[in-house]
């Protein structure tokens, strides 16, 4: 399994949107600079995180994204489902029709308990988690112009 662009770049977007959010809404194009991303690309990455109920959206003159939840209540797994789509090592465990062979098959039972430890450590590693770790890496500092 190998997590695509979407999910690395959405996840550190995340984390810098939780680390400014006490300045209010952040636009894509602060996001963009600090992360040396794309604005376009941050912009596909957050119609899908505000679709899965992550972040909203602010219109107008200080307009930009905010987290829809507190950072605590956020998971690493949510981000990077709905970004990248469900966790699972094969298309059997998601969907056992996808397969004639599932029910003989010897690595089923491997492929989901893959699944099911992916999902529980991803699951257990929150937003406000790596915003500490950020904080902690950076001493703490974080610079407003």
């Amino acid at each position: 399994m190998k997590v695509s662009s979407r999910g690395r770049y959405g996840l550190r977007a995340m984390v810098d949107l939780a680390v400014y959010e006490s300045s209010g809404a952040i636009p894509l194009r602060e996001i963009s600079e600090r992360q040396q991303i794309s604005e376009q690309y941050l912009e596909q990455l957050f119609a899908s995180l505000r679709k899965a109920g992550i972040v909203k959206s602010v219109r107008g003159a200080h307009g930009g994204y905010l987290l829809n939840h507190p950072a605590e209540d956020i998971t690493v797994g949510d981000i990077l489902t709905a970004l990248e789509g469900p966790v699972a090592p094969a298309d059997c465990v998601l969907e056992k029709e996808s397969c004639e062979k599932v029910t003989d098959c010897v690595a089923y039972d491997i492929w989901v308990e893959i699944k099911e430890k992916v999902e529980k450590l991803l699951n257990s590693i929150t937003l406000a988690d790596l915003k500490k770790k950020y904080q902690e890496n950076s001493n703490g500092y974080i610079y407003h112009i």
